[in-house]
Order: C-alpha cells, then structure tokens, then sequence
C-alpha cells in the first residue's frame, strides 16, 4: 500500500483540489511549488495561505499534511519565450498551440518531484494535469504523463506511480469532486484564496474566484463554475 504522496501544488484550483483528493487518501501527504519566473507569480504567496488554511479548518487532514518545498528554477523562464514567463500577448500561436504554452514544463516539473519524493521516500506524485478541459498542452495528456512515470521509474530504479485525479473530468466535475472531498468549506477557500489567472489578476473577485476574467484560465475556471452551480441548484 502506498503510504506517502508528494503533490504537485501551484496554489490554483486543480492542485488544490488534488492535495485535498491526496489528502483522503494517504497517510503522509507533502507537497512542492516552483518558482521559474512565472507572470502569476503571485500563486506562490496564494499557496501558502491555501496550505495554513487546510491545517486550520481541515483537522482530519491536518495530521497527514507534512513539509512544503519549494523549488528555484530561473532557467525555465529564462529560456521560454511564452505569455506565462513574460508580458507577452495571450493568443493561438501558429503551431496551433497557445502562447502561454511553457515547453517542458510539466516534464520539467514531475523529474525534479520525482527526485524529491525519492529523497523524502514518497512512492507517488500527485499532479492536476487533465487532458478533458484544458489549454491545449501536449505535456497535460495522458501518453505523456504514463511516458514519463515509465521514463522516471527506469532512470531512477522505483516503483513511483503519477496520479492525476482530474484527468477524465472538466472544471465543473473539478469543483464538484472539491464539494465531496472537503464540502462547502473546500469549495469556500478555493473559490476565494486559490490563484488561476495567467495574467496574476487578484483585483476582483467574482462568484467564482479572482482572476481578470478574460483569459483562457479564467474562462475555464468561470464556465466551469456556472455549471458546477447549476448542477447543484438543480
């Protein structure tokens, strides 16, 4: 039986729901941000409120959820080009992928957790990646993600296994699995100390969260979130 999991936590909405989802479900559960220059880079500050909040409110998970870690990495923003890393416009670049597309980010991102877990002796890394509503990034998808965990069990001689619990479901699947992990309560705190929006906006808060409203994550998180609220109204 698997005991301990490393989670991927950007302090958004996707991780966030999938701590509490690791939190169910693990003994020891920590978790690992990355700093690489990110134009939202406000998250980080996001995170750390997210994560005092679950140990405050959340007394049944509280016990399970252990260290934070955070890992320095200036170079990914350094060598990216993209409208994550740097003021440039949001737009479908002609590839036919989006202009806030980092390139080997998520690789990037599941190598150094794996060589974390394997120092802190956690068998499982838990990520918010999701191939049903998402951006359009190849390194979301699920051949990706099963290429990965066979490359990084391989290299590193483990058992490790990637779990991404919000794979198959959309935003308002999302926020309803955050209303049957947590209640209310869940969905509370990731609907106001969350951070989804690319551009790093926290000057309004809507019914769903803060955000500028406009962009390609604001758009998902906001659709997401009618429907989630309309399916439960129903």
């Amino acid at each position: 039986m698997n005991q301990t999991a490393l989670v991927l936590f950007s302090g958004g909405q996707d991780s966030t729901t999938c701590l509490a989802w690791a939190l169910s479900r693990y003994i020891s559960v920590e978790t690992v941000g990355f700093d690489y220059g990110q134009r939202h880079r406000v998250e980080l500050e996001c995170r750390l409120k997210v994560l005092a909040t679950i140990r405050d409110q959340f007394p049944s998970w509280a016990g399970r959820l252990g260290e934070d870690h955070v890992l320095d990495l200036p170079v990914l923003g350094k060598i990216s080009d993209t409208a994550l890393t740097s003021e440039a416009e949001i737009k479908l670049e002609q590839s036919g992928l989006p202009s806030t597309f980092v390139p080997g980010r998520n690789l990037l991102f599941l190598t150094l957790a794996a060589a974390l877990a394997y120092r802190r002796h956690a068998d499982v890394l838990v990520g918010g990646m999701c191939e049903t509503d998402y951006s359009g990034y190849p390194d979301c998808r699920q051949n990706t993600i099963t290429a990965t965990q066979l490359a990084l069990r391989l290299g590193m001689e483990s058992k490790l296994i990637i779990q991404t619990p919000l794979m198959w479901i959309n935003k308002a699947q999302t926020w309803a699995m955050a209303e049957e992990l947590g209640g209310q309560p869940l969905v509370e705190l990731i609907r106001t100390e969350t951070h989804t929006c690319y551009k790093g906006d926290r000057a309004l808060q809507h019914a769903w969260g803060f955000g500028c409203g406009a962009c390609p994550a604001c758009d998902l998180r906001m659709a997401g979130f009618y429907e989630y609220a309309k399916a439960r109204a129903s």
